[in-house]
């Protein structure tokens, strides 16, 4: 697998949206699932609707189509959508196990009612828990043992690639397979391209803004509907929170576990920079952006002593601090709120979220199905029918928000959010209504969405280097800023000479 901005831990979460007992407002109690990397649930056998729970492996899609796939067809063809009458089997990954009930049940119907409309598809699903482990995944590819609709991360498409594993599904795509296509945010459809070629489409995203305890902020006479949207904001309200004492500090960062770096990177495109160049082949942060980033952090930890002294945290040490009312603030995504919740014990109330201080751009992931190269025509339409109908329709399949609170699953957090447009207001409106938590926590988060940025290549190798440079920051008093730019510089350089 690639490299990914979120490291493992974080990137296999964003399956499910489970509930939590007690916690939500509307009464509702689930299991606790969102957090896939956090817990080891049981890979079931799926019951009904010939739901078959494959190995491991994946199967093959050769018995069903010719070996060129949708290259064979002809673009007239590949566009026309499937036809209802076709038969055809699809082995899809991603399933449900049987731990995750309600998201189970949602599968099933989904299924059966896809089935009203294409009663000749057969759909196989695949339980894994968690979807996607990186040596597995690699060792699928290479086997080329894929299912016929396989989950990626958004990271993932160059290594996809290069062992040859995704069908070019461009010919396939448009406004009667996809009819939403046009309200998708091009920033998530551009990150499964190459040389305008699309080989996935999105399942969730999630983009970076600024996390905040809504409690701290009260107490510190600091509007948590308003939260700071600079980082000299940040630090002003840092200070105010860190004053409190009893130990609560103002502002939390990483510096461990490739996190400090994913946060360096996060910071960098709030603030107009970027990691690496436009061509991805030297590193550009060693600049004034690169020392804003340094500088500020050393000044918060140093000179207003606003983060805390214990430092070289990684992902899940900032979350227990906020949740136990010990951090005022830290960059996260929509989800973390979930995890805070149903592992730590939070309330919904008790969070809110802003934009990335700076703005001019976020960092933003997510994961996506892909179709297995050598996939027939047929067998690619009715792929692309089947993603459609579960994850691409608002006020359908994952968008029916009415369901999913029903169903006693959390309902209100700005994830997925690639929706443009009237499909945008469309999903807004219907996840208000439907909403298990205060959706006006998160409105200065959505009022002012921020254009995403995807991860740079080798993201985590890079991460790693610049690991060092944020826990020297954060750990040394005297640390020296250019100097240690310049020796991340080199070292980023080096890992994009061996792409």
């Amino acid at each position: 697998m690639s490299s990914s901005g979120m490291t493992y831990f974080r990137r296999i979460r964003r399956r499910t949206r489970s509930a939590v007992p007690s916690r939500i407002p509307s009464g509702a109690v689930g299991h606790t699932t969102i957090r896939a990397h956090r817990r080891t649930a049981t890979v079931a056998v799926a019951s009904a609707l010939a739901l078959t729970a494959l190995a491991a492996c994946g199967t093959s899609s050769s018995d069903n189509g010719d070996s060129d796939g949708g290259d064979s067809g002809n673009a007239a063809n590949a566009a026309a959508p499937l036809d209802a009458k076709t038969k055809v089997t699809l082995t899809i990954d991603c399933m449900p196990p049987a731990a995750e009930k309600a998201e189970l049940k949602q599968w099933k119907e989904d299924v059966a009612a896809f089935n009203k409309k294409y009663p000749n598809v057969t759909i196989k699903g695949k339980q894994t828990d968690p979807c996607l482990e990186p040596p597995r995944f690699t060792a699928m590819l290479k086997a080329k043992s894929q299912p016929d609709v396989f989950y990626t991360y958004f990271t993932d498409l160059q290594q996809v690639l290069d062992n040859d594993g995704a069908q070019d599904i461009s010919a396939y795509v448009n406004d009667k397979s996809v009819p939403a296509l046009g309200d998708m945010d091009p920033n998530v459809l551009n990150v499964l391209k190459k040389d305008d070629k699309l080989y996935g489409l999105p399942y969730s995203n999630y983009t970076m803004g600024l996390l905040v305890n809504r409690k701290l902020f009260k107490k510190a006479g600091l509007d948590p509907n308003s939260p700071p949207t600079t980082w000299a904001e940040v630090r002003t309200a840092a200070k105010k929170i860190a004053a409190l004492g009893d130990g609560v500090s103002g502002f939390g960062e990483y510096s461990a576990g490739n996190n400090g770096g994913w946060h360096f990177t996060a910071t960098t495109y709030g603030l107009g920079g970027d990691i690496v160049s436009k061509d991805g082949k030297k590193a550009a942060f060693n600049n004034d952006t690169g020392k804003q980033v340094v500088d500020n952090l050393k000044a918060m930890r140093w000179d207003d002593n606003s983060m805390g002294k214990t430092q070289l945290l990684k992902w899940g040490d900032l979350q227990k601090q906020m949740a136990a009312d010990k951090l005022g603030m830290f960059l996260a995504a929509p989800d973390d709120i979930t995890y805070m919740v149903q592992n730590l014990g939070a309330k919904y109330d008790d969070f809110g979220m802003g934009p990335i201080p700076g703005q001019k751009a976020t960092l933003f992931g997510g994961n996506d199905y892909m179709i297995k190269k050598g996939s027939s025509p047929d067998q690619i339409k009715a792929a692309i029918a089947w993603i459609n109908f579960k994850f691409l329709q608002p006020g359908k399949g994952q968008f029916d928000w009415a369901r999913t609170k029903a169903d006693g699953l959390p309902v209100g957090l700005p994830q997925p959010n690639f929706w443009t447009g009237d499909s945008k207001t469309t999903d807004d409106k219907a996840r208000a209504a439907s909403s298990t938590m205060p959706v006006e926590n998160f409105q200065a988060f959505t009022d002012k969405p921020v254009t995403g940025k995807a991860e740079p290549p080798k993201a985590q190798e890079v991460y790693k280097v610049l690991d060092t440079l944020m826990s020297a920051v954060l750990t040394n008093e005297n640390a020296d800023a250019d100097k240690l730019l310049k020796t991340a510089e080199q070292q980023v350089n080096q890992v994009l000479a061996n792409q």
